[in-house]
């Protein structure tokens, strides 16, 4: 066996990986793609932090290669789709860098309240001036935590240490544990906690619907003279945005971590003189470093050598062996809550898993589990398995309903999964076909058939002729190819939900050239791991 880890990785990682027999282990830092690219078909395994980019074009052809750790909670540098599509693992240790990435964000906080950098740098320059660096102490004042993961979480408790009021909202979920809740304000809306924030501090994942989050709008809605801090991701924040308010003269500054583009090619944010910034330096200390080498070097060893699967961030942490007769359904659950998740804007409420047929006479709590799993995994840090995903749904504030139904919909057995929102709901159908071929039999009420596998476009538009001919026309004038493609329609309402197989992950511009049609009302893709089931 061999692993390659193509970053400067600790060492006490990387002894853990030397001390397995017959493991191999090649340290090559500073790869180019095209040598990376040339090689990392030869490894069972290769362990990255954030300098090594596992782009689609690097991971085009895979070879032996079953399984990628990053050192660390972001995986934006690993082409999930592409991974997923070629059965690879990719695992990450989100818990090493918690505190070192809390600390640095009050430590932003602290720097820019009492401008320590300028400060520093003036008496480096032999200025004596203590007139021009009057501050703000932290205390009494209210701080804004938008995400109220693992990070957010440690955030506010440093926050309420320094005798601040926090006020939370986390745009993917409700609630959080009890005794956490006691100790801040949680609000409804984003525009609530806005509206409140002396200081506003983002701690969510980069997704589609984070992406930024926080434009001028909101920035605006803040209290004059407020600042923003961003040590989670970059983009979170609208760079643009925030360079024009703060020449406005609004804020009272910013500190940032994190940048759209790394190292930041527009240089205007990050000169302008009420802005504190740093080189992504969140989970640059010594400690953290230590804990997540050792986390993913453990995660990488323990998966290829079959004992265990931890930290896995497109697979479900579910067992499907030991499901027994229910393995192909808790399968099709897990796939059917990754694609509401895929579909979901706004928060999560209330989840409802219904089971008709024959398995509703079966004990179906894995599938409810494997469900909970596939619409959580993309909006929470923690990662999620059998053990723990109905705690921390619980955490959350998740409502989960579990019932039984003798309609099956005219097949044996079927499985629904309704999930409501704050903004929307929406439910998915699912049987399983001659024991071995999950299907999707339904969207939101549009019946079909789909393989939930691989690559999916969902389109929801207005059902018209030639609406197929114009989608098929994109994706062929980017020399993308659909594999299938399935379809239902509502004739009363003259509205059709399209739902398409494609060979290749769809860039971000080509989803975007689909939303601008007149006839498209929303476009959503979902990135499938090949299904288990069929080859069992």
């Amino acid at each position: 066996m061999k692993i390659l880890v193509s970053d400067k990785l600790a060492e006490e990682g990387i002894a853990i990986l030397r001390a397995e027999p017959g493991v191999e282990v090649d340290v090559k830092t500073g790869l180019k793609p095209n040598e990376l690219k040339a090689i990392i078909g030869q490894y069972d395994g290769i362990c990255v932090r954030s300098e090594t980019k596992l782009t689609a074009d690097v991971l085009a052809s895979p070879g032996k290669l079953r399984a990628i750790a990053r050192a660390g909670v972001g995986v934006d540098n690993v082409d999930l789709p592409t991974a997923t599509r070629h059965g690879i693992v990719v695992m990450n240790a989100p818990d090493g860098n918690t505190i070192s990435t809390c600390e640095l964000t009050i430590g932003l906080m602290l720097a820019v309240s009492r401008n320590i950098a300028a400060a520093c740098t003036s008496l480096k320059g032999s200025q004596w001036d203590r007139k021009s660096f009057l501050g703000y102490q932290l205390s009494g004042k209210t701080v804004g935590i938008v995400g109220l993961g693992r990070i957010g979480k440690a955030v506010a408790k440093r926050c309420l240490a320094f005798d601040m009021k926090v006020v939370g909202y986390d745009p993917f979920v409700a609630g959080v544990a009890d005794e956490f809740a006691k100790q801040i304000t949680l609000v409804g809306s984003l525009e609530e906690l806005l509206t409140q924030a002396d200081y506003l501090t983002v701690h969510t994942p980069m997704t589609e619907e984070t992406r930024g989050i926080i434009g001028k709008k909101e920035l605006l809605a803040l209290p004059k003279g407020a600042f923003v801090i961003n040590a989670a991701r970059g983009g979170i924040i609208d760079e643009t945005a925030l360079l024009e308010v703060l020449n406005s003269g609004h804020l009272g500054g910013a500190g940032l971590d994190v940048y759209t583009k790394e190292p930041p090619e527009d240089r205007a944010l990050v000169e302008h003189p009420k802005v504190l910034c740093l080189p992504h330096l969140g989970a640059s200390s010594h400690e953290a470093q230590r804990n997540v080498s050792i986390d993913a070097c453990h995660n990488i060893i323990d998966y290829l050598l079959g004992r265990e699967l931890r930290g896995a961030v497109n697979v479900p942490g579910i067992d499907f062996k030991k499901v027994g007769a229910l393995r192909p359904y808790a399968e099709l659950g897990h796939r059917m809550g990754a694609i509401i998740a895929g579909l979901m804007h706004g928060r999560l409420k209330r989840v409802v898993v219904t089971c008709a047929g024959e398995i509703a006479r079966e004990s179906f709590k894995p599938v409810t589990i494997s469900v909970i799993i596939g619409i959580l995994q993309r909006v929470v840090g923690t990662p999620l398995n059998e053990v723990n995903a109905l705690v921390v749904a619980k955490e959350i504030g998740l409502d989960i309903s579990e019932r039984t139904s003798a309609d099956a919909r005219g097949y044996v057995s079927s499985l629904r999964v309704v999930a409501e929102g704050e903004k929307e709901s929406h439910s998915v159908y699912g049987t399983v076909f001659q024991a071995h071929y999950p299907r999707v039999t339904g969207i939101d009420d549009f019946f079909m058939e789909l393989k939930p596998a691989g690559d999916l476009v969902i389109t929801f538009n207005e059902d018209r002729p030639g609406v197929i001919g114009e989608v098929g026309s994109t994706f062929g004038k980017h020399k993308i190819n659909i594999a299938s493609l399935t379809f239902g329609r509502k004739l009363d309402t003259n509205e059709a939900c399209l739902a398409l197989t494609l060979d290749n992950v769809p860039p971000a511009e080509v989803l975007e050239e689909l939303r601008g049609k007149a006839f498209m009302k929303r476009v959503h893709h979902v990135s499938l791991p090949p299904l288990v089931s069929e080859s069992a």
